[in-house]
């Protein structure tokens, strides 16, 4: 992948500096921090950063960086996890964090339009008073507009879904500065291809998102948090499945092996048994809520689970969810100085317990440490190894078991990644698992959309 022509990008940043003025920076600092990476991949800087306030900014940048051959890429809140805001080729950041107006609210529709810089806290402090949330929830406070780009997901996945079926049309900024409509408010459509979710997962690469519109929800009126622990992950790899199959609407089931419920008692001060764990959550009316906690309490002990306890409690169930969402620090804490490298894989949920058993003795035989959490509702599941990133033996070690890890998940019928996406650093599993000729539909895509390959080149598939 080349960078542009020297000559070029002066030419591309002289009329951004002259159209943007001040919010076109170029200091070493501002390029790296827009281009940081919370995983193993290289930090790779953009030339310069553009701080966009509305999508005639986009259009501009866009325009302006195309006849100039550069590429751009979009920044929201840098939460991404496999390089996606990394710039290999150099280019312009367009920082989307200020394009965060929520511009229409329906709430007899459960439906709103927000800007791409709008974050997921902020979102659901705006329409608390009115009731409704916005359930996908991936742990950080990302952005709306990065969580589409990226096919975010997170611990309600299992009964609210992904962004995928969340989001119902977009605005996008296509190459040559004009913007695609994808879609309406309306609930479905059979009118044309569905380049919606074309664009939902593309990571940038086809167009920057300049407008959402997506499903809100009720907030439900009665929410309980549990806790069980098991002496084993295939029981409560077990439970999950007979809950999913007797139709218990559960809200979030998160497993946590032994690893890592003893980092979280670490950390979050807790006093969780040290064996594999599931998290749940339930929604509906205090009736269905008791009823669902004493089903799934009933088939927990048939699967070998120990004492179920649940609370309607809001300090206590914000006490046991945090714990979960600082899963990542708690890891972090186990080995100070050390980095924490996190990837996900996604498997049918029937091959759930046996990836994950395998998992764990693969980390035994490479004498590594990576403590496990997953969304298991939908079969995914996280490792966070704990590994000295200069430490070149270790480093290889860790590599090998990532790849092994793809590699099983792969054989069981799933995917390289249920999260966190392609981005840099899982290009080279995508041939094994979709073939050649869905690599080169992409690619086919990518030049009918993107025929100068600028936008956040490098990322999924290669062209050529």
């Amino acid at each position: 992948m080349k960078r542009p022509e020297p000559q070029a990008l002066a030419s591309a940043v002289e009329a951004l500096a002259a159209r943007f003025g001040n919010r076109l920076i170029t200091s070493q600092s501002v390029r790296e921090q827009h281009a940081h990476t919370t995983t193993w991949l290289p930090t790779q800087p953009p030339d310069a950063v553009v701080m966009a306030q509305e999508t005639a900014d986009i259009q501009d940048v866009v325009r302006i960086c195309a006849k100039h051959r550069v590429p751009v890429i979009a920044f929201g809140t840098g939460t991404s996890l496999e390089g996606q805001v990394n710039a290999p080729a150099g280019g312009i950041c367009i920082d989307l964090r200020d394009m965060n107006r929520i511009l229409e609210v329906h709430a007899e529709d459960l439906d709103c339009v927000i800007q791409p810089g709008v974050t997921r806290k902020a979102l659901n402090e705006h329409l608390r008073d009115q009731g409704l949330f916005f359930p996908i929830d991936p742990g950080a406070d990302a952005s709306l507009g990065g969580m589409t780009a990226t096919r975010a997901s997170g611990t309600n996945a299992v009964r609210y879904g992904t962004m995928r079926e969340n989001v119902l049309a977009l605005k996008v900024v296509r190459g040559d500065g004009e913007i695609i409509t994808t879609g309406t408010r309306a609930k479905k459509s059979a009118a044309g291809y569905d380049l919606t979710h074309l664009f939902v997962g593309a990571e940038g690469t086809l167009g920057i998102i300049s407008e959402l519109t997506i499903k809100l929800r009720g907030i439900p009126e009665t929410i309980a948090a549990a806790a069980c622990s098991f002496e084993t992950v295939r029981g409560a790899c077990q439970a999950t499945i007979l809950a999913i199959q007797t139709g218990i609407p559960l809200a979030r089931i998160e497993l946590l092996n032994a690893e890592q419920v003893r980092a979280c008692n670490a950390y979050s001060k807790l006093t969780l048994p040290e064996t594999p764990l599931l998290l749940l959550e339930f929604h509906g009316s205090e009736v269905e809520v008791a009823e669902q906690s004493r089903n799934f309490g009933e088939i927990a002990k048939e699967c070998g689970g120990g004492d179920f306890t649940w609370t309607t409690k809001p300090e206590d169930r914000t006490k046991l969810w945090q714990a979960r969402h600082d899963a990542y620090w708690s890891v972090k804490a186990l080995r100070p100085g050390a980095g924490v490298v996190a990837t996900d894989v996604c498997v049918p949920i029937s091959r759930l317990a046996d990836c994950v058993t395998e998992t764990e003795e693969d980390l035994k035989r490479l004498n590594l440490l990576s403590p496990i959490v997953g969304h298991v509702g939908d079969g995914n599941f996280h490792c966070s190894l704990v590994c000295d990133v200069d430490n070149k033996e270790e480093m290889a070690r860790g590599e090998e078991f990532m790849h092994r890890l793809v590699e099983r998940a792969q054989s069981m019928g799933g995917t390289c990644t249920g999260e966190h996406g392609i981005g840099q650093g899982k290009q080279k599993y995508l041939k094994a698992e979709l073939g050649p000729e869905a690599i080169d539909a992409m690619r086919a895509l990518k030049q009918a959309l993107d025929p100068q390959n600028i936008f956040n080149p490098g990322k999924i598939v290669p062209v050529g």
